[in-house]
C-alpha cells in the first residue's frame, strides 16, 4: 500500500474530513475544515467525495513524500507555494507524486489554509464516525493531534484517477473577497441597542494574532451591551459571533466550544466561512447584514459550482533552475570543432 510520509509539518497541519456531526448534544463539536469550500474542491478534484479525509495545512507549511508507489493528489485553498523536488508549481493544482519524490507547501502572499487531498483516499481510523482532528479534545486524525515529521498516512488503492502530469485546477469560486463578511443578525442581537448594531456593521474590525481554530478574536472599538452580557448557555454554531463583557467580538470557528453564555450578535453565513477563515492576523474587514434567504442563495450558488467537473490546465514551466537543466542532460556528444585543423 502506498502512502504519504510527513517530512515536516507546521503546527497548524491536521487531518480533517467534513466534520464530526451529531454529537453537539453530548459536548463534542464537529471540527472539520476551516475552509469547507476549499476542502471540498481538493477532494472533488481527485474523484473523492466533498467531505472525504484530507490534510489541512496552516501557515507553518507541509512537506510530504510518496512512499510505496505513486500518489495522485490535489492542492486547493489559499495560494500556497508548491514545490516538487524544488520545482515551483502554481496552485490550485493536481499531479501525481512519484514514489520517493517530495511535495512542499509554503504559505504565499495571502490566505491561511490550504488542503491536500489524495485519489483513493487517506486511510485514517475514524472516531465517532469521523477522522476530523480536534486537538483540544485529542480525538481524530492519527493520534488526536497535529501531524508531525515521521508520520505515515496510508493511501487506499488510487483507482479514482489515472496518473496525471501537473495541472492547474480551474476553481474561480476560491477567489472570494474577504473585505466584507456577510452575517445574519441574532439570535441575541436584542442585547444590543440600535446604535451598537450599527457600529458592529459600520466599523472596521481587525483580526487578532491570538486567533486559532477555536475562535477568531477581533480588535477594534468595543461594543456596549444594553442590559448585561450573560445569557443562558446555548449551542454554538460554526461562525457564531459572541460578544463577551469586554465588548470585542469573537467569531467561533471549527474547533469551537459546544455551548456559550455570552450574547451572539450575529452569525457568519455558511458561504463566507471559508473566506473569513482565510484572513490572516492584522487583516481589516467589515460585516454586512443579509437575510436568511440571501444566505441560502449564496450557499446554493457554491454547491452548484462544485456540482460540475473541475477543469484542468496543464502547467507550463516558467522557471528553469540549473539543477533542473543539468538533470535533463541537454549537453551530449560534444566534439572539438578545431580538431584536425591546421
Amino acid at each position: 500500500m502506498s502512502g504519504l510520509r510527513i517530512i515536516a509539518a507546521g503546527p497548524g497541519t491536521t487531518v480533517q474530513d467534513g466534520g464530526r456531526h451529531g454529537y453537539l448534544r453530548i459536548g463534542i463539536t464537529a471540527s472539520g475544515p476551516m475552509d469547507p469550500l476549499a476542502h471540498a474542491t481538493a477532494n472533488l478534484a481527485v474523484g473523492a467525495k466533498a467531505e472525504a479525509t484530507a490534510i489541512e495545512v496552516g501557515l507553518g507549511g507541509l512537506t510530504v513524500a510518496a512512499e510505496g508507489g505513486p500518489v495522485t493528489l490535489a492542492v486547493a485553498g489559499a495560494p500556497f507555494i508548491a514545490l516538487v523536488d524544488g520545482q515551483k508549481l502554481e496552485t490550485p493544482l493536481a499531479l501525481t507524486l512519484e514514489a520517493g519524490r517530495e511535495l512542499s507547501l509554503r504559505a504565499g502572499a495571502s490566505g491561511a489554509w490550504c488542503y491536500l487531498a489524495v485519489a483513493g483516499g487517506l486511510v485514517v481510523k475514524p472516531v465517532l464516525g469521523s477522522t476530523a482532528t480536534h486537538t483540544r479534545a485529542a480525538i481524530g486524525g492519527l493520534d488526536g493531534g497535529p501531524l508531525k515529521a515521521g508520520d505515515l498516512i496510508p493511501v487506499a488503492a488510487a483507482g479514482a484517477l489515472a496518473p496525471t502530469a501537473p495541472a492547474r485546477l480551474v476553481a474561480p469560486w476560491l477567489d472570494r473577497p474577504a473585505d466584507v463578511i456577510r452575517v445574519v443578525l441574532g439570535p441575541q442581537d436584542d442585547y444590543f441597542s440600535a446604535d451598537q448594531i450599527a457600529a458592529f456593521l459600520g466599523r472596521d474590525w481587525t483580526l487578532s494574532p491570538r486567533s486559532d481554530r477555536m475562535g477568531y478574536l477581533l480588535e477594534g472599538e468595543p461594543l456596549r451591551h444594553r442590559n448585561g452580557f450573560d445569557v443562558v448557555s446555548d449551542g454554538i454554531a460554526h461562525g457564531a459571533i459572541q460578544v463577551p463583557g469586554e465588548g470585542r467580538p469573537i467569531v467561533l470557528m471549527a474547533d469551537r466550544q459546544p455551548t456559550g453564555g455570552y450574547p451572539k450578535i450575529a452569525n457568519v453565513i455558511g458561504a463566507d466561512l471559508g473566506a473569513f477563515a482565510q484572513l490572516r492576523p492584522g487583516a481589516r474587514f467589515r460585516f454586512a447584514a443579509v437575510t436568511i434567504a440571501d444566505a441560502v442563495a449564496a450557499r446554493r450558488a457554491q454547491a452548484e459550482a462544485l456540482a460540475h467537473p473541475i477543469a484542468r490546465v496543464p502547467l507550463v514551466r516558467t522557471h528553469l533552475p540549473s539543477d533542473f537543466l543539468l538533470g535533463l542532460n541537454l549537453v551530449g556528444g560534444v566534439v572539438d570543432a578545431f580538431a584536425g585543423s591546421d
